[in-house]
């Protein structure tokens, strides 16, 4: 967001600052009272400006802030925040705006977590501002606190002293700002005193923080206090006059313009409310004090800029995927001529030989439709070789089948014959094919197999060998477009059959014939 409307608040007045792309404008002053509210408004409202849309950061620089430091279990997670809230509405019951930072942890005893709990006492003072806020819709990113600000201010300065009191004069008046190893531990801001200009008080209230500090152990006995005042430079020789350095107190002055350069104010303030400003302006941190429900209207632009941003964000990456297949398409477009092209001349070459070269006894067509007949008689003419090797995987399988006789036909399975006659095939291989279809145009024709085998029957035990056909037609009939049919078993079961023979008397060992029909569809 380039653009920012700063609040500046103090007990008495509000003054407003617009910031545009870095660079902080002139402040406009609105009094605490029934007119000043009016005049705010109006400023918010101007339609020049726009200012209803442009998030406001409020800025406040109160008397009635309180800081105190509590040591607390060291919990974590959901039972450490519930302990450090309750804590919050212990000691700050009164206002909703109380916050907390960690210091760090005791070094002895049970490592206590140390808490920095701060709070703005008297919520009244906001309260006329936030409501004309709320009331005008304005999207409100958070309230922070000069105090906490003034951390940053602290680290732009390079200031590093163990024990550093800050003064600044600001608009609220003269505050005092008490860090401990770059952590902030107090703040107090009372009322300025000035002779021409100067703040003639700043020695006395310095004295009074250490007193304070020192009573309630936050600065031990024999440590020095590094007071740095922050003032324009006319001022400084009247203030070095005025702060005499002390055993406990050593004073340094830094002039208002250097700071403002360290912070990138482009010009000279007269107070520290622009630095500040400045700070919150370039690199504003997370809300110190909880907006609550006025920073609704801000969450909610937020939730609009992401999904307009999210939308600018789709259509660009769909006019990228539509540019990309349109040129795509161009250079399909221009290959495909450019093939279109190459096809022409090869043709048009190809034409040109053709023409010259002398007639050839059959025409091109025919002799690509005698290749194509080559190639389908080459791969699917019928062959008895791979219904044999089915036949040899079953039969090392199945070690009590012995192999007689094998009868190979192309084609259907025919009938069985007596044994007095010539088998089909063997007629058939003496004249001429049935068809083209035996010799596999358009497909490959179905290939037959009878086989007569014998089957061990050790102790003429029937039951055994015909298991034994049974699980060998089965290994067979699981080859794929295999058909498996026993045409003759070692004993007749038919139901008109009789059956003969003595149990009594063993009977030595024999062997058993037997007779399949493979018909197989390549």
């Amino acid at each position: 967001m380039f653009r920012k409307q700063l609040l500046y608040i103090t007990s008495d007045a509000l003054c407003a600052y617009d910031w545009d792309h870095g660079v902080l404008g002139q402040g406009q002053a609105f009094p605490a009272s029934a007119a000043g509210l009016d005049g705010f408004a109006a400023w918010l409202e101007d339609p020049q400006g726009q200012r209803l849309d442009v998030p406001a950061y409020l800025l406040t620089d109160l008397i009635e802030e309180d800081f105190q430091r509590q040591l607390l279990p060291h919990v974590r997670g959901k039972a450490g925040r519930a302990l450090l809230e309750r804590r919050k509405q212990q000691l700050h019951r009164d206002t909703p705006y109380r916050g907390s930072t960690l210091l760090g942890r005791e070094s002895t005893g049970r490592h206590d977590d140390q808490v920095l709990f701060f709070a703005l006492t008297n919520p009244s003072l906001l309260q006329p501002w936030t409501e004309a806020l709320e009331h005008l819709r304005v999207p409100v990113a958070g309230i922070y606190s000069t105090s906490l600000l003034s951390i940053a201010l602290v680290k732009k300065l390079s200031i590093a002293h163990e024990h550093l009191l800050l003064v600044t004069q600001q608009s609220g008046g003269l505050r005092q700002s008490y860090y401990e190893k770059g952590q902030l531990r107090f703040s107090r801001q009372t009322a300025t005193i000035a002779l021409d200009g100067v703040a003639v008080n700043i020695a006395l209230e310095t004295e009074k923080t250490r007193q304070f500090l020192t009573s309630t152990r936050m600065l031990a006995r024999g440590d020095v206090l590094n007071t740095v005042i922050l003032a324009p430079a006319a001022q400084i020789a009247k203030l070095e006059l005025l702060c005499d350095n002390g055993v406990e107190v050593a004073y340094h002055f830094i002039d208002l313009q250097l700071a403002g350069e360290r912070v990138g104010l482009r010009r000279t303030p007269a107070l520290a409310d622009e630095l500040l400003l400045t700070l919150l302006g370039k690199h504003p941190p997370s809300s110190h004090y909880p907006p609550g429900a006025l920073a609704r209207y801000y969450h909610f632009q937020r939730a609009r800029k992401t999904l307009y941003g999210a939308s600018t964000l789709i259509g660009a990456s769909a006019a990228l995927w539509c540019a990309i297949n349109l040129l795509g398409g161009i250079a399909d477009g221009a290959a495909i001529e450019r093939l279109a092209q190459e096809t022409a001349s090869y043709q048009e070459r190809y034409r040109s030989v053709m023409s010259t070269q002398p007639p050839a006894p059959a025409k091109t067509q025919n002799m690509k439709v005698a290749v194509t007949l080559g190639h389908m008689i080459a791969s699917q003419a019928p062959e008895p070789g791979r219904l044999l090797g089915m036949l040899s995987a079953a039969l090392d399988q199945a070690p009590q089948v012995a192999l007689g006789q094998l009868h190979w036909h192309a084609g259907q399975a025919p009938a069985r014959v007596a044994s007095n006659q010539t088998p089909p095939q063997q007629q058939q291989s003496t004249g001429a094919p049935a068809g083209s279809a035996l010799a596999g145009i358009p497909v490959a024709p179905p290939q037959a197999l009878r086989l007569e085998a014998d089957v061990a029957m050790p102790n003429n035990d029937y039951r055994a060998a015909l298991a034994a056909i049974t699980a060998f037609a089965q290994t067979l009939a699981r080859q794929p477009g295999m058909q498996v049919t026993i045409e003759e078993t070692p004993l007749d079961l038919r139901p008109s059959a009789a059956l003969s023979g003595k149990s009594a008397v063993p009977a030595p060992a024999s062997q058993a014939r037997f007779t399949l029909l493979l018909a197989w569809q390549p």
